[in-house]
């Protein structure tokens, strides 16, 4: 990983000054690349814990998945799908683990998957290993990491028409139909005053109607509501 720290967009809460220890899972293609990256990671000054490292998907099975707070798993344009299908099934065990993609590649189709598997971040390769931490850190505490960049590939893939019904991760519908409505008037831009000229109710109305989809959603922002509906919009027929 390079010593260039990018710009990033931190969506979210803001980050606490709790010190507790983060208990990391990392998966790398090869064991020793997992070992190499859990060394970097704990000799920085983040409150980090490599607590289990794999070098497959067949590994993870091992690993008590309540027992880490954060996965760190390696993805390559080859195997995003299928390290996409790891990340819903480590979530459906623990539905409170949060999970980044580290990214050989920060392609659309790559940054759209990643958030569409239930990543609540994604990394380049070629960031620095101090930017990781900072992002697992920040993962850890509620917030979606997410570049101005790859932000815009999500409302892209969202405003052309990838949408659907918003559901947790057991596939439960979470919204009503008006809610939804609302949220992907969000994801077009939206204001408050232009969703509701659009629905012809009242400004008054459209921002408790946002309140309450943020409090179902586990959301506290415009942009993270944008980056939870890419992630976890089931198709329609």
């Amino acid at each position: 990983m390079s010593d260039t720290e990018p710009r990033e967009e931190v969506f979210g809460p803001s980050a606490t000054n709790l010190r507790e220890t983060i208990r990391v899972m990392v998966l790398e293609k090869t064991y020793m690349g997992s070992e190499l990256l859990a060394r970097m990671l704990e000799s920085f000054t983040y409150p980090l814990r490599v607590t289990a490292v794999c070098a497959d998907a067949k590994a993870c099975a091992d690993v008590v998945v309540s027992d880490i707070d954060v996965a760190v798993i390696t993805a390559t344009a080859d195997d995003i799908a299928l390290k996409g299908k790891l990340v819903r099934k480590l979530r459906h065990s623990n539905p409170s683990l949060r999970c980044v993609l580290l990214l050989d590649q920060c392609s659309r189709e790559q940054v759209v998957e990643a958030f569409r598997s239930g990543a609540m971040g994604v990394c380049g390769r070629d960031e620095s290993c101090e930017v990781l931490c900072k992002c697992i850190d920040r993962v850890y505490r509620g917030q979606v990491w997410a570049n101005s960049e790859q932000l815009r590939y999500i409302l892209e893939t969202l405003s052309n028409g990838h949408s659907g019904r918003l559901t947790d991760v057991r596939g439960r519908v979470l919204l009503t139909p008006r809610q939804e409505e609302i949220v992907y008037l969000v994801v077009e831009g939206l204001r408050n005053r232009e969703i509701a000229q659009r629905l012809k109710i009242s400004e008054h109305t459209i921002r408790n109607y946002l309140f309450r989809i943020f409090e179902k959603l586990g959301v506290s922002s415009r942009a993270e509501l944008i980056l939870y509906a890419v992630a976890n919009a089931k198709k329609t027929a």
